[in-house]
């Protein structure tokens, strides 16, 4: 039901009115709420882009705490983030991990809201979503929700920085929740490197500590000492402070508004005088350098890291004296360090920027994805990087490679899209903790000019004497092992000296930088049939609403047997991968100038994905079809696509036990499928004339979807739709496709289990809907909304049965259903299906007892989540994209389903029930399971019904 707007507390209502500054920072200058109390002390306008059409305040009240405020008139959802500069930097010694213990408690109860679902059920009930995380030096809290309830949703966030309860009741609960985020994330493979790392950096520099925590770090102090609650009193205490805090709001609202509402609401968090931590000891001890460090992955993945210590550049973001460097480095050009190494066999991946800063040291980081030949070779990748090196500190930091680059940023700038409205909040909270207040915006993006004596100290940096190797592979075997993620590491001593590959050189000027950047007005409502002919069919869609001059073209490449077995599906994979890398050097200059292109498999066959600026989108998509049309499909490119995908299928059942139980619910329930066993199984019969003849085969039996979204009119789009069909000549119909389709569970309640080899227990239980119709859809996802928060409230903080637990609506095709995931270190799986059965009859009982006037608020949320604008362009053209798929191509089907939410009824939802009970499908696993062989289930299913007369 929905939670009552209670009327603000005493406390709440006798704020303090802000004094100090007040800052507006739309175009003109916004008459500020409070003015007559506190006049504004000075206006500044940012630096914003000239399409930015938002109004912009930053407000710092009397307590310190800074605001940004951006009313968005458009924006269909509200949002707000709060960064507290405090992290796991300041996790005393003796209790590591406590600043997220800490995040994690504030969510649980305030003194005006007490209940510890009181925040979540709020705002699951209008329309919102909410989370937090702990950084280093960061903790981040942030939420959206539908416009109208952003003043209930302030109320209840404010009083996490005002009255938390830390409520002893749900002391331990938590401490259980953080222990199972722990073990759900101990087998990941970065937390494993950086668990090795923290042993390599100098111990004395606080971010080098355990961040998670553990039922072992955060247990209850001897008697005596002060208690885990009373630490977490105190860390809270010490460390949150108003000066520490920014806020930032994206809302529909005004700004006057906005003020209104935040001063009300945040001007009482106290204001001690503390500011935030700093960090002045060394990252690295440079006396121990080099050092060369071997570690054990789980994966099949062999990784090179270099790392090098370098002061911290996050204060020079004005000229970013690291960027030129990390472009040379990182280029995949003709010519570049990849390049080299790829032609070699020894990569097929490449990195190279600054990470692990701390404001006061960074590391600046290679990091190269290497094939079984280039593991046999670390000293002369080594040997080449240096040579790389070499050659940039001799003729790359030109003058006209830093303009070349600024001029890209700007452009990047000026067309910005915004994102959703809670990850801008959440950006732009972060970037006011770190930027001045008129770079807010503009810091990413802001190269004021080159600083030739700061770039060579960074570039003075980067030398064997100053160099952390850092090889992690399989094979590695140590009795050394790391003391949170149990990763085996060892050191060795310096190699040999190794021999540097040729073939180096420095990228020439960029020849693909868009000139025609100019806005086309017009405003189409959704796409419309451009081209409708047997064997093409092509849709167009005018926008103009993102103010950026780009176009997202989708080309579907439609084969009749492109999923018909293993071995075919394998075949469109190595096609589409092939393409992608045989493209990679010729088309990363056009990556860097904001033009991109990919290929990728799907059930039907290929799509090419086009996006980036109109100027000069028409050689590049007369490019990627030459290249697949008659490119030589050269032996050491198949090797390396073949070696990429073998991996991904190997590493599958080491990667997240969540992903894998959906993998296995697709694959019982949809046809066709293939597992990632038979897939490998299937690669490894395959050669390169299989692929060659493959080629032949798929590109003389196509049938075409294509469609364009974005700043181009209709002439543009049809003569690029006669381009593609002219150039790929397809001759199959739609109906000479086959269709991917969607199975019935059976009455009788099964269980599969994944292939998984990780050591939590899951259950994902899958409820599917009777039908394939809208209206079922409707039903079935305002049920989901009104199951969501009492599923997560019973079994994770009450019952506590792991971290990762949801409940929500899963449709798999135009097939509605709802899953239901708990994933636990220590709970079996036949328990964790117990506590479900038991949390569904009592679902049963509430649902038989349930008003319309108590499901109103979740009929609204699931209508305002469906009536959501889209934030990017990339983002509108993928929805519409996806609509081509379904066997009838409808591009209002989310409106005419949020249309039909708002009719849904109690007396529906208890006749849907039941049925629901009877089409269960249980994926569950618990650690050695062996996994189920699904393929003889699906055989056994039938269609389910498209409609109701079934």
């Amino acid at each position: 039901m929905l939670r009552s707007k209670e009327p603000m507390s005493t406390h709440l209502a006798t704020r303090r009115a802000i004094t100090g500054l007040a800052i507006s920072m739309s175009w003109c200058v916004a008459s500020s709420t409070f003015a007559h109390d506190n006049p504004v002390a000075d206006v500044i306008t940012p630096t914003i882009s000239p399409f930015d059409s938002r109004d912009y305040r930053v407000l710092t009240l009397d307590n310190g705490l800074q605001a940004l405020l951006v009313s968005d008139p458009e924006a269909d959802k509200a949002a707000a983030s709060m960064n507290v500069r405090v992290g796991s930097a300041q996790d005393p010694d003796d209790l590591q991990g406590l600043a997220h213990f800490l995040e994690h408690m504030l969510f649980l109860g305030t003194e005006p809201y007490p209940q510890s679902d009181a925040y979540q059920g709020f705002i699951s009930d209008n329309a919102g979503s909410h989370n937090a995380f702990t950084a280093q030096q960061d903790t981040n809290y942030f939420f959206d929700i539908e416009p109208s309830a952003l003043p209930g949703a302030l109320d209840r966030f404010s009083e996490f920085f005002l009255s938390p309860l830390f409520n002893a009741d749900q002391l331990e609960s938590e401490r259980n929740i953080v222990h199972s985020e722990y073990m759900a994330r101990i087998r990941d493979e970065s937390r494993r490197e950086n668990d090795v790392l923290n042993q390599l950096l100098n111990p004395a520099n606080p971010t080098t500590g355990f961040a998670v925590g553990s039922r072992e770090t955060l247990a209850n102090p001897p008697e005596g000492e002060a208690t885990l609650r009373e630490r977490v009193i105190d860390f809270y205490h010490r460390y949150y402070d108003a000066n520490v805090m920014n806020l930032a709001i994206v809302a529909p609202q005004s700004l006057d508004t906005l003020e209104t509402w935040v001063v009300e609401r945040f001007a009482d968090i106290p204001d001690n005088g503390l500011s935030a931590p700093t960090i002045d000891v060394p990252l690295v001890d440079r006396d121990t350098l080099p050092r060369y460090i071997e570690r054990q992955s789980l994966q099949d993945r062999r990784q090179l890291r270099f790392y090098f210590p370098i002061p911290d550049p996050i204060d020079e973001y004005r000229t970013k004296p690291t960027q030129l460097i990390s472009h040379l480095l990182g280029d995949e050009g003709d010519g570049s360090l990849l390049a080299v190494l790829r032609e070699a066999g020894l990569a097929d991946a490449l990195s190279a920027g600054v990470g692990r800063g701390d404001g006061n040291e960074a590391l600046f980081t290679i990091s190269i994805s290497l094939t079984p030949r280039g593991a046999e070779r670390l000293d002369d990748i080594e040997a080449t990087l240096f040579a790389a090196i070499e050659q940039i500190r001799e003729e790359g930091l030109a003058e006209w490679r830093y303009e070349e680059q600024k001029n890209l940023s700007e452009q990047a700038f000026r067309f910005q899209q915004h994102g959703a409205p809670q990850q801008e909040a959440t950006r732009l909270a972060m970037s006011l903790s770190r930027y001045p207040v008129e770079d807010v915006q503009y810091a990413p993006y802001r190269m004021d000019g080159m600083d030739s004596e700061r770039q060579q100290v960074y570039l003075d940096a980067l030398t064997p004497d100053n160099m952390l190797r850092f090889y992690s592979a399989p094979d590695i075997e140590s009795d050394t092992i790391s003391p949170w993620f149990n990763t085996q590491w060892r050191e060795q001593l310096p190699m040999q000296a190794g021999l540097a590959l040729g073939g180096l050189a420095l990228p020439e000027p960029n020849p693909f930088i868009a000139s025609d950047l100019t806005l086309h007005s017009g405003q189409d409502e959704r796409p419309t049939t451009l081209v409708e002919a047997p064997t093409f069919t092509a849709w167009h869609m005018l926008d103009s609403r993102f103010n950026t001059p780009s176009v997202e073209w989708r080309v579907s490449l439609q084969h009749p047997s492109a999923s018909y077995s293993p071995e075919e599906a394998v075949l469109t994979r190595l096609l589409a991968s092939w393409l992608n890398d045989s493209l990679n050097e010729s088309l990363y200059p056009a990556w860097l100038a904001g033009q991109s292109f990919s290929a990728y498999a799907h059930a039907r066959g290929i799509t090419l994905s086009f996006s980036g600026w109109r100027d000069g989108q028409t050689p590049l998509i007369e490019q990627a079809i030459e290249q697949l049309k008659h490119a030589d499909i050269s032996p050491s490119a198949f090797e390396r696509v073949r070696y990429q995908l073998q991996r991904e299928w190997r590493n599958a059942p080491q990667s997240s036990l969540y992903g894998q139980a959906s993998r296995a619910l697709g694959e019982a329930l949809l046809t066709p499928q293939w597992s990632t066993t038979e897939l490998l199984d299937a690669s490894h019969r395959m050669e390169r004339q299989h692929l060659e003849n493959f080629r032949k085969r798929f590109l003389d039996a196509l049938y075409i979807d294509a469609m364009a979204v974005g700043n181009l009119d209709a002439t543009l789009a049809k003569e690029q739709a006669s381009l593609i069909r002219g150039a790929l000549t397809p001759r199959l119909t739609r109906e000479d496709i086959p269709t991917l389709h969607p199975l019935a569970v059976g009455d009788d309640s099964e269980i599969l289990h994944p292939h998984s080899t990780r050591e939590e227990s899951l259950v994902l239980r899958y409820l599917q809907g009777r039908n394939q119709t809208v209206e079922e859809q409707a039903l079935i996802s305002v049920l989901a909304q009104w199951l969501d928060t009492p599923f997560y409230q019973q079994l994770r903080t009450e019952e506590q049965l792991g971290y990762i637990v949801n409940a929500g609506y899963s449709p798999l095709l135009e097939a509605p259903g709802i899953a239901f995931v708990v994933q636990s270190p220590d709970v079996k799986s036949d328990t964790i299906a117990k506590r479900m059965d038991a949390f569904k009859a009592a679902a049963g009982e509430r649902l038989a007892a349930l008003t319309d006037d108590e499901l109103a608020a979740h009929r609204q949320a699931v209508h305002d989540r469906l009536r959501q604008r889209d934030t990017s362009l990339q983002g509108m053209a993928n929805r519409y994209w996806r609509a081509t798929a379904l066997q009838e191509v409808v591009f209002d089907r989310r409106e005419q389903l949020a249309a039909l939410v708002l009719d849904v009824n109690v007396e529906a939802l208890q006749a849907l029930w039941p049925t629901l009970q009877s089409h269960q499908l249980d994926i569950r696993y618990d650690p050695g399971d062996a996994p189920s062989n699904i393929t003889p289930y699906r055989d056994a299913r039938s269609l389910l019904p498209t409609s109701t007369s079934h």
